[in-house]
């Protein structure tokens, strides 16, 4: 009898099994973006440490944070587009390893312009692994099994996004904040050692790369991120209107420049699509929701329920514990239900533990606390898996490093609203501003919810 015939380079991989794949591709990836997940939260807890050594002001120590937001969303999308060029494994090991050496650099500055650039150039390397992950992740499991993959990316993200603030304080508790930086680098080796071998290879697509456009991409969100936060710090009104008028030029030399490539860095023929559009907007909301929450309620907790800050971390916890939980769940449940209902419901459940922070009493239990911060945590698990499986899914397989592209950008640009909205809250009602934060962060929820149902009659 016979051999059956082998199954075309182009698809065998995906019919693979889950089961005969390497783990350590899967580790790797994983790992990588929690590297990335991670750095995020933990630097924004270790600022006031930072600033205290090496003498300098808080309103300048505030750029370690910029200098990473602003690297990671200038080059987002246009390693997403050499992604789709040169294939997704070499981008992901050279942003692996970028981001490896600039944690050693962080770790070893000395003064604050130092420690600035180093965070800068660790934000390229961080965007470098979170533009191509889920395109990888596609490449791995078989589309019947999608949903699994995306879930525990999805728990990776929140984990580590929600675990960051307890996890510098141990840090900070028993050692120097350069150690915050100088753990990445054994983790950063042992994850490309994972990645190396394992990565699945891709040919390279024939079209090409411009510079040009790389450029207006960059300078169109770097801008616009520059513009949101001196609106929300109430800058003068010159300090606003200089970067917004600036996204708004490159932006419009972008989308000129662009029309009719078939495969645009800023990807609005992706945008076009009416489950994608939907899907991203779903994303941003859900994101602001999660910043306004991780930025303001450490204040809430210790400036109006009057904890300390070891029991904040604590308090801080189920949220990520809970997510942890249901994002897998959520993940293997996308595989049979539709990412509207999903999303929605999850979302629904979100904003209704946003709302009941709010309404806490003024002395509470513990008990009290751990309860709604549980119910926000199965709110975000159950919609983020099957959000990132309805947008990898709407889009072309030749499209999957600008559609990972994408989902990155709509979660840095969902958390940057989020967080300089708390800046806003402060600046408008002082001490009453973290409850403000949270009924924004309620409303954001409810919106994504709505816009996650509507994508049930979506074609």
């Amino acid at each position: 009898m016979p051999a059956p015939p082998t199954p075309p380079a182009s698809t065998a991989a995906c019919e693979t099994p889950i089961d005969a794949l390497d783990l350590r591709a899967l580790l790797a990836i994983l790992l990588g973006v929690a590297l990335g997940s991670l750095d995020t939260a933990i630097a924004n807890t270790a600022l006031p440490a930072i600033a205290a050594d090496l003498h300098a002001a808080p309103a300048t120590s505030i750029w370690v944070i910029n200098a990473y937001q602003l690297a990671v969303v200038a080059s987002l999308l246009p390693l997403a587009a050499l992604g789709d060029l040169l294939g997704p494994r070499r981008i992901f090991l050279a942003g692996l390893a970028f981001f490896t050496a600039a944690s050693l650099a962080c770790a070893m500055a000395s003064t604050l312009p130092m420690l600035t650039a180093a965070r800068a150039l660790q934000g390229i390397g961080a965007a470098g692994v979170m533009s191509v992950n889920i395109a990888l992740i596609r490449q791995i499991y078989p589309a019947s099994r999608l949903g699994r993959g995306v879930g525990l990316n999805a728990l990776v993200v929140g984990v580590s996004f929600a675990a960051g603030p307890t996890i510098a304080s141990l840090v900070l508790a028993v050692a120097a904040w350069p150690w915050l930086f100088a753990i990445n680098v054994p983790l950063g080796l042992i994850a490309l050692a994972f990645a190396w071998p394992a990565l699945p290879r891709t040919a390279r697509r024939g079209h090409g790369f411009d510079p040009m456009t790389a450029a207006l991409t960059s300078l169109t969100f770097a801008a616009l991120i520059l513009a949101l936060g001196s609106a929300a710090q109430r800058e003068p009104w010159a300090w606003v209107a200089a970067p917004l008028a600036l996204a708004i030029s490159a932006g419009a030399l972008l989308l000129r420049r662009q029309a009719g490539h078939p495969t645009p860095m800023l990807p609005v023929d992706l945008l076009r699509r009416p489950l994608f559009a939907l899907s991203t907007l779903t994303a941003i909301c859900s994101f602001a929701t999660q910043g306004l929450a991780f930025v303001s309620l450490p204040f809430y907790f210790e400036e109006v329920l009057h904890r300390n800050p070891i029991e904040t971390g604590f308090l801080m916890t189920p949220w990520a514990i809970v997510v942890a939980l249901a994002a897998p769940i959520a993940g293997r449940l996308s595989d049979h239900y539709p990412a509207g209902l999903l999303g929605g419901v999850g979302l629904a459940i979100l904003s209704t533990g946003m709302v009941s922070m709010t309404l806490l009493p003024g002395n509470p239990t513990a008990l009290d606390i751990v309860l709604r911060m549980a119910l926000c945590g199965i709110g975000f698990g159950f919609f983020q898996a099957p959000n990132l499986k309805a947008l990898m899914s709407s889009a072309p397989p030749e499209r999957s490093g600008g559609a990972s592209g994408v989902i990155a950008m709509a979660r840095l640009i969902g958390q940057t609203t989020g967080a300089a909205l708390v800046a806003l809250c402060f600046s408008l009602v002082g001490a009453h501003g973290p409850v403000l934060a949270l009924e924004l962060g309620a409303m954001f929820a409810a919106l994504a919810s709505v816009a996650s149902f509507s994508r049930l009659w979506a074609h």
